[in-house]
């Protein structure tokens, strides 16, 4: 008899555990991560537990959030992680890429400060900022601490770098949010993060059902890129002081490229960053490429003139001669608000350049060629 209490109240035991840690369900769906590598959301009984791997030591948690309903009281007891109280009603967003996401998720209302106001470039957020609606903190290295104290923030979001650390605004005891996104190393991985900010601020439906477009939009353009029988061949980027850097071929811009349906050059380069390069070394590999990308930022175009005045070596490469070079200038262009959450948008761009055929009277929305 004593033998059988013991098994059932193992089997007991294990079945309370596993109801206290379910998958996090949004509109009866498990929230299940298929690309996003980082992430990892689970459903407890009071409480939804986040957990974002280190994405530079991926052995260990890089934070951990505990998510409460704001109306509800707080359980007498949590598990170890950062309180947010959820939805966030005054957020402070340091990059525009979030902030862009936020106002595609309806949060506009959410956003209480931003910093490095002046790259914003979603025209209703800078007329909030005009009209004192959305506070400007500064310059997101060194925030203002007095506009943030005076903001009341409910969470601050921000990009996270290897071993940095955030300065006087950490010790407000303001929870921060640490945006690793940009860490993943595929363009869907990077996108179904949207997930998580919609959860954090109460949009979550919404958030799944944009990926659910994003993907399936991202999945189809592919698909049909890679169907042809043609594989352009291409060169990115320019000379960065005495350094050419290259997208690695296991970075995000490299698996665009070859999800676009062309021979990315610098593809076996393993890498999931940038990768520094002679001038020669990639004079070498590339300049008989059918095609040259590269983004900028400045006050006017390139043009062809430009290029060869900066470094009349550029002349030398195929796509100059052949006038297949194409320019994203970022000064105006909205390549880092919109990317990273509709990376459908930007393959868009790229498949319209390398196979025309497949979308023939497509306007590309980053890219155009240098005249």
């Amino acid at each position: 008899m004593n033998r059988l209490i013991f098994i059932l109240s193992v089997i007991c035991g294990l079945w309370l555990q596993s109801c206290r840690n379910q998958p996090l369900t949004v509109g009866g769906e498990p929230l299940r991560f298929k690309y996003a590598t980082n992430l990892k959301i689970s459903q407890l009984d009071s409480c939804i537990v986040v957990e974002l791997r280190n994405p530079w030591d991926t052995a260990r948690l890089l934070h951990a959030y505990v998510l409460v309903p704001a109306d509800s009281a707080l359980p007498h007891s949590l598990p170890a992680g950062t309180l947010v109280r959820t939805p966030l009603r005054r957020a402070l967003v340091y990059t525009s890429v979030h902030t862009g996401l936020l106002v595609g998720l309806g949060a506009l209302n959410q956003i209480a400060g931003v910093c490095d106001a002046e790259y914003l470039q979603q025209p209703i957020v800078r007329q909030r900022i005009a009209d004192g609606q959305i506070v400007d903190a500064g310059n997101a290295m060194s925030p203002d601490i007095e506009r943030v104290a005076e903001m009341h923030p409910d969470a601050v979001l921000l990009s996270p770098f290897e071993n940095g650390g955030y300065g006087p605004i950490e010790k407000m005891g303001i929870p921060i949010v640490e945006c690793a996104d940009y860490m993943e190393v595929s363009p869907l991985a990077c996108a179904e993060w949207m997930r998580f900010y919609g959860l954090l601020f109460g949009h979550a439906d919404v958030a799944d059902s944009l990926f659910s477009v994003v993907e399936r939009n991202y999945c189809s353009l592919r698909d049909s890129a890679l169907q042809t029988t043609t594989r352009p061949t291409l060169l990115t980027d320019l000379k960065t002081g005495a350094a050419w850097y290259v997208p690695g071929g296991c970075s995000t811009t490299g698996r665009f490229y070859t999800d676009a349906g062309a021979n990315y050059l610098f593809a076996d380069f393993k890498k999931s960053g940038a990768v520094p390069l002679a001038f020669e070394t990639v004079f070498e590999r590339a300049n008989n490429a059918d095609f040259w990308l590269f983004k900028y930022n400045r006050a006017t175009d390139y043009t062809y003139t430009a290029l060869a005045a900066e470094n009349d070596l550029y002349t030398k490469f195929s796509p100059f001669s052949n006038r297949k070079i194409y320019g994203c200038n970022t000064d105006y262009v909205p390549y880092y608000d919109e990317v990273p959450f509709r990376p459908d948008w930007f393959l868009r761009d790229l498949v319209r350049i390398f196979h025309p055929e497949l979308l023939p009277d497509y306007e590309m929305r980053y890219f155009s060629p240098l005249k």
